[in-house]
């Protein structure tokens, strides 16, 4: 304890070690740099998340070991986000053995109901997003694309630059038209 009463000694407590350890993930991002709080890969979304409990755990110490256990964990979570992001922007494979793929969802005006299965993606998803990306008609959305961060893409336009499909493998392949289903309609 900081003071007495206790009251007073937790309000103390919180405002000092919730400073000390946010003054510590900012000291440590600083360091690491703008990837720190990024989502550009599952590890970067999930540290995000434990960088917020540990601070919380911090925040709520209540012995200067318990204080001391989540500063260390989160040096050593931000050591290992610098290091992994090292490993991929070094190595393709490490790359690859550690990312999410993206995956093609539409193509071409048409959903591919097969691609929606295997990523476990809702349809509704999927006509959300383009209408939150002012889609207006289908036949004017090139592709629809499930990013490795679990966003979803929406490209317009008629022609997309090949550079923008790369790691699609062959789900990059789409189509300048696809052929409509019956009636013009997209099945339910």
């Amino acid at each position: 304890m900081f003071v007495e009463p206790p009251l007073t000694d937790a309000l103390i407590r919180g405002a000092i070690l919730t400073a000390a350890a946010l003054v510590w993930v900012l000291l440590l991002s600083r360091i690491v740099g703008l990837r720190s709080f990024s989502k550009m890969t599952a590890f970067d979304f999930v540290a995000t998340i434990a960088t917020g409990s540990l601070l919380a755990s911090a925040a709520i110490a209540a012995s200067w070991t318990a204080f001391v256990q989540p500063m260390v964990a989160l040096a050593a979570l931000f050591t290992v986000q610098f290091a992994l992001s090292l490993l991929r922007q070094r190595s393709e494979r490490f790359q690859g053995m550690i990312d999410n793929r993206p995956h093609v969802l539409m193509r071409g005006g048409v959903i591919d109901e097969e691609a929606l299965r295997r990523t476990r993606v809702a349809r509704s998803d999927v006509l959300a997003k383009l209408r939150e990306a002012n889609a207006t008609k289908l036949d004017d959305v090139y592709a629809v694309v499930l990013e490795t961060t679990g966003d979803i893409s929406v490209l317009h336009a008629n022609e997309v630059d090949r550079v923008l499909l790369e790691g699609l493998g062959n789900h990059g392949d789409v189509p300048e038209k696809a052929a409509r289903p019956e009636g013009g309609r997209l099945g339910s």
